[in-house]
């Protein structure tokens, strides 16, 4: 998500590193003892101006959300969300979600949200998708063994392409919608994007795919 630069943004972020961690990689396998409790962590990558993510942290309090982007001015606006709602169980990084094992630990994320990533359409950028093998490898280090991957967005050609890489590499899909907004699934939590997509009545796919521990 491009959103165009904001004034001031790089006081702002500084000004309040009790939301955005300064320097998360001294945190690697000790998110618990961060946030002080032992509550379940997940992870949003690529977490846009954060309203999938703050109004999770406002239905789940006894979750700990954490929210990853690279731009600073994207992650002002989740910021903002936090400071309104009084959030305590949000943290947001501003570091490459391709880098997630240097800021956590094995077996230390409960779920991964992947939320209308960027499909990278053209076959020569197939190894920047986010559900690409090398990620694969990536989250299956980092997710507990009863860990999830929630994988939702409006592409067609991105969703086909994630189930077969999600199948190919072993995975369990535990669910999938193939049209979620015309399903009877009552848990959905839209994201900015989605919320636009729908209302142009573009269908959004979701899946649930879980890792075969041995």
């Amino acid at each position: 998500m491009r959103v165009r630069k904001r004034r001031g943004v790089e006081d702002y972020i500084a000004k309040n590193p009790q939301f955005v961690v300064e320097n998360p990689i001294d945190f690697r396998g000790c998110w618990a003892e961060h946030f002080d409790n032992d509550h379940p962590i997940c992870i949003d990558v690529g977490c846009g101006k954060g309203q999938f993510i703050t109004n999770m942290a406002k239905l789940n309090p006894n979750i700990n959300y954490i929210g990853i982007d690279l731009q600073l001015s994207v992650l002002s606006h989740v910021l903002d969300k936090i400071l309104e709602e009084n959030l305590t169980n949000v943290q947001l990084l501003h570091v490459d979600g391709r880098n997630l094992l240097e800021y956590f630990s094995e077996g230390e994320v409960s779920i991964i949200y992947l939320n209308f990533s960027d499909p990278w359409p053209k076959s020569r950028h197939e190894k920047r998708r986010l559900t690409y093998d090398s990620f694969l490898k990536t989250y299956e280090k980092l997710l507990i063994p009863e860990g999830e991957i929630h994988f939702k967005t409006d592409n067609r050609g991105l969703f086909e392409y994630s189930l077969t890489s999600f199948s190919r590499y072993g995975m369990f899909l535990k669910q999938v919608w193939l049209d979620l907004h015309k399903s009877d699934f009552k848990e959905n939590v839209l994201t900015e994007y989605e919320e636009k997509f729908s209302n142009l009545g573009q269908i959004i796919y979701r899946v649930e795919a879980k890792f075969k521990k041995i």
